[in-house]
């Protein structure tokens, strides 16, 4: 059994990161690919799908206040570890989980499939995870599970910047998704950062944009 684990949010300027472990199963789900090569229409109907036919989904998010206190590859690692718990609570209450833990990592947990070249069971720290784990560079393209967390972390994270967007109209989050698009900097220069921006981030960092 393999659990695929994918992020959506690093680069942003602003809002969480977000990750999603999904464990597929035997269900097929035609169309599962890269989440930015996918429309938006196209993503939420597959996200959708996957929540209903996969044995086993999670979320996890780690929030700007832990990206600027830990920095972002350790915030995304935190958030995967969240993300896998998740799906393994969900594996358990479905009691889908294998007594005998056969073709699963240790500790009766799935291997994990982590799309890059590093994860959290590469770094000690409170985001460090006990799994069998294999990174795959671009795995949400070849790698089934992986482009279903891909979806399914991408549709999350889209859906709470628009939320944001509501709670701070000045920026357009609900355009850009928190990144440094020219019209997000734009509205930067006149409003200044608020308090879903990534403080530890370029060019808030370096106040390069003349704010107070």
């Amino acid at each position: 059994m393999q659990a695929g684990v994918d992020e959506a949010g690093r680069g942003p300027l602003a809002g969480p990161v977000c990750a999603a472990a999904v464990i597929l199963g035997q269900s097929q789900i035609d169309g599962l690919k890269d989440s930015k090569l996918l429309a938006a229409k196209r993503r939420q109907a597959l996200a959708a799908e996957v929540k209903a036919k996969s044995l086993a989904w999670g979320l996890g998010w780690a929030s700007v206040a832990e990206i600027d206190e830990h920095n972002i590859l350790r915030a995304t690692f935190l958030a995967m570890a969240r993300a896998m718990q998740a799906c393994l609570e969900r594996l358990e209450k479905t009691r889908a989980l294998p007594d005998d833990g056969h073709a699963m990592g240790g500790a009766g947990s799935p291997l994990v499939l982590v799309d890059g070249n590093r994860s959290p069971a590469d770094y000690p720290g409170p985001w460090h995870w006990p799994y069998a784990t294999q990174t795959i560079v671009k795995g949400d393209q070849t790698v089934a599970c992986i482009s279903a967390a891909s979806i399914l972390a991408k549709t999350a994270r889209d859906a709470e910047m628009c939320r944001l967007d509501a709670q701070h109209p000045h920026y357009g989050f609900a355009r850009h998704a928190g990144y440094g698009t020219k019209a997000h900097l734009q509205a930067l220069a006149l409003h200044g950062p608020c308090e879903v921006h990534r403080k530890s981030f370029s060019p808030i960092k370096q106040r390069s944009l003349g704010f107070s």
